[in-house]
């Protein structure tokens, strides 16, 4: 016999689009972000029995996104994320769980003739912040901040060798090799009873946001890289140290490949080990290394 396990829906690929004026110094800021909704709790019905009185339209949620980015702060993230999320649960008895999920996208703003201008911003990443909240009905609000889109590469100072090896191994061991990765760092904090609870550590999420940002790059830059597993862990142990209400860190780094070019075919041209110049940057496959960091 068919039997629901799991539902949930939602609205995904809500654009937002919020500007603050500064009316006495005729300064803007500007925020743009991409908002998904996902819904669930007493909805089985709407599954097996074609009952939508259950059902709160997905549009409901596209609505309730722009009429709460009107009425309160979308900065930073976690904040808007925890009060969207927490809406749902509270307006709708029905519903034990919401899932909200932000990516916001970069404007920064323009320096004109040596100066900050008041109104214009240009894309230059396609980093972005990420946030996912979720509030769950009598368990509080769990909150989880993210890099997404971050490319590295560093020319030199990273090596791989000392791996598995059998009749399965082509790759050749390296002791200097480019590293380079699209970074998706993840911190979870300390789950928050209420959205005021949230309130309160406003302050520290932008804070968190460019320590780790600051310890991602570093730590990349600095390490005399042995793997990319080796150097993941230290940007955890770091990030751990320096945010006490983040309980675990999380990375997904995959590898942007660089392949020499043998080049000898042509004259006896050097082109290999240390006399590599010109190389050929790799779509796929490529290496995929993961982890989690927690206290």
């Amino acid at each position: 016999m068919a039997k629901l396990s799991a539902s949930q829906y939602g609205k995904d690929n809500i654009r937002v689009y919020k500007v603050h004026r500064n009316e006495q110094t005729g300064v803007q800021d500007v925020v743009e972000m991409t908002v998904c909704v996902l819904l669930q709790g007493d909805i089985e019905t709407s599954y097996t029995e074609a009952d939508n009185s259950v059902v709160v339209a997905t549009d409901t949620m596209k609505q309730t996104t722009y009429i709460m980015a009107k009425q309160h702060p979308v900065t930073p993230p976690e904040l808007f994320g925890s009060i969207l999320a927490s809406h749902f649960v509270e307006t709708y008895k029905h519903i034990h769980s919401a899932q909200v999920k932000i990516i916001t996208h970069r404007w920064t703003r323009m320096t004109v003739d040596g100066k900050p201008h008041p109104h214009s911003f240009m894309r230059d990443s396609a980093e972005t912040r990420n946030v996912e909240a979720v509030a769950n009905r009598g368990k509080g609000i769990d909150v989880r901040s993210a890099i997404a889109g971050l490319l590295v590469l560093k020319s030199t100072g990273s090596a791989f060798y000392g791996f598995v090896r059998n009749e399965y191994t082509a790759l050749a061991e390296v002791n200097d090799r480019i590293l380079s990765t699209e970074v998706d760092a993840g911190w979870k904090w300390n789950t928050f009873e209420s959205v005021k609870d949230v309130e309160a550590a406003v302050p520290k999420f932008d804070d968190a946001w460019s320590t780790a940002r600051e310890i991602t790059m570093a730590t990349f830059a600095k390490d005399e890289s042995a793997s990319v597993q080796n150097t993941m862990y230290k940007m955890c142990e770091q990030i751990l140290a320096a945010v006490p209400m983040v309980q675990a860190v999380d990375y997904s780094l995959p590898n942007k490949h660089y392949f020499e070019i043998d080049l000898s075919w042509h004259k006896s041209l050097k082109n290999t080990g240390k006399d590599a110049e010109v190389y050929a940057p790799q779509s796929d496959p490529n290496g995929l290394i993961q982890c989690t960091v927690s206290r």
